[in-house]
């Protein structure tokens, strides 16, 4: 893209201000998710992914992508603007965050040309909601090690076995599938294939999970004689774990090309501070405990110093020793101090923090432990935090697995 027109930036900008200011529905009645992995029922669903095509619709989302496949065709610069706006007015998250984040910029990537024409438009319209199915019951964080089969049938895939963890299953109407297709490659990992799976043929059924938290987000996959086309085979047969590596990079935030939006709406440090400041020990405000304003502006630290390693990335000359660090520390980084953070909250509501969602004497309508047990899941989806230390520990500072 060429260079950003300073005129045509600000326009957009004050634009992407004003529509987000006009248009976030503070409260729709109803609980809305703090993340993606919440999504349980069909009011939530309806009204988010009415809220991220109204987004869509109005240019602040897919703005970057190209406009041959639906997107706005401008500079990544005028997408990170509506993004800030989206965040400045507390804006509800992008529902179909797997499709935004995952597999839209993996198709523009490596799909084929009938793969971004068939799928990227509906991804950023919300038409077409997308799950991920690599995560299986024996296996956890084994990904090479995935078990459902995917025989080849004339122009089809007879696909039989099991998925878990399936966020948005439920709803989806196509799966980034990783099967295997070779039991006798001489690595588990080259018997695997990618492939892009219609969530609605005979033989597909989603089972709800109770998390928790109460709520349904998580679903297991089952997969019966399901036939699923061959065209939607991503690279070659066999490529597949290649294929899912880039997938995890998306997902851990290590490369970028996403469409935009957010797909979480935790709590931060600027929260936790007007928690404590309403707060009381011994007839004082929390916040005038020294020890706990300490720890609060240690966390106020943690956050910007992770909000500046994120700016630091697009200087390569600060990042020439180690240009993987950053982006493979930050899933790490930030799932973990959000964990924390919210442990802390609970810290500071005393014995109220016993209490949950819309019971008696929860503080804050019980969103504090809602946040802290949701926050879990983050720390396991896209890798648990004890792999992305091995990750970071042998990938970026040259560690032996041993």
């Amino acid at each position: 893209m060429s260079e950003v027109d300073p005129k045509d930036f600000a326009a957009y900008a004050e634009g992407a201000d004003a529509w987000f200011r006009e248009n976030v529905v503070r409260d729709p009645g109803f609980m809305l998710p703090l993340t993606f992995m919440e999504v349980g029922t069909d009011r939530q669903f309806d009204f988010l992914r009415d809220w991220q095509n109204r987004v869509y619709e109005a240019g602040y989302l897919g703005a970057a992508w190209p406009k041959a496949y639906g997107g706005g065709g401008l500079p990544q610069a005028f997408q990170n603007e509506a993004n800030r706006a989206m965040r400045r007015h507390h804006g509800p998250i992008m529902l179909n965050a797997i499709g935004l984040n995952w597999t839209g910029p993996l198709l523009l990537d490596l799909g084929s040309e009938a793969h971004r024409q068939k799928h990227l438009k509906g991804i950023l319209s919300a038409e077409d909601i997308w799950c991920q199915g690599f995560s299986e019951p024996e296996n956890g964080s084994d990904l090479g090690n995935a078990q459902t089969r995917a025989v080849r049938d004339g122009d089809d895939y007879v696909v039989n076995g099991s998925k878990i963890w399936t966020t948005l299953g439920r709803f989806a109407k196509y799966m980034i599938l990783l099967a295997r297709t070779d039991t006798t490659a001489p690595k588990k990992y080259d018997g695997l294939s990618f492939i892009l799976t219609p969530m609605t043929v005979p033989g597909v059924e989603t089972v709800p999970i109770r998390k928790l938290t109460g709520e349904h987000g998580f679903t297991q996959t089952f997969f019966t004689d399901a036939r699923i086309p061959a065209e939607g085979l991503v690279g070659v047969e066999g490529g597949g774990w290649k294929v899912a590596m880039r997938t995890l990079e998306y997902e851990r935030g290590a490369r970028g090309g996403q469409a935009g939006g957010h797909v979480a709406m935790g709590t931060n440090a600027f929260d936790v501070v007007n928690l404590a400041s309403r707060m009381s020990r011994a007839g004082a405000p929390l916040l005038e405990d020294p020890l706990m304003a300490d720890r609060m502006i240690e966390f106020m630290m943690e956050i910007q110093s992770l909000a500046l390693c994120s700016q630091r990335t697009q200087v390569p000359a600060l990042i020439a020793d180690r240009p993987s660090g950053i982006p493979l520390s930050s899933k790490l980084m930030s799932t973990e101090m959000t964990r924390r953070l919210n442990a802390f909250a609970i810290r500071l509501t005393g014995q109220s923090g016993a209490y949950y969602v819309d019971e008696p004497g929860a503080v804050d309508n019980g969103i504090w432990a809602r946040a802290y047990l949701n926050s879990f899941s983050a720390t396991i989806g896209g890798g648990t935090s004890q792999i992305q230390a091995n990750i970071v520990g042998e990938h970026v500072l040259g560690l032996p697995k041993s």
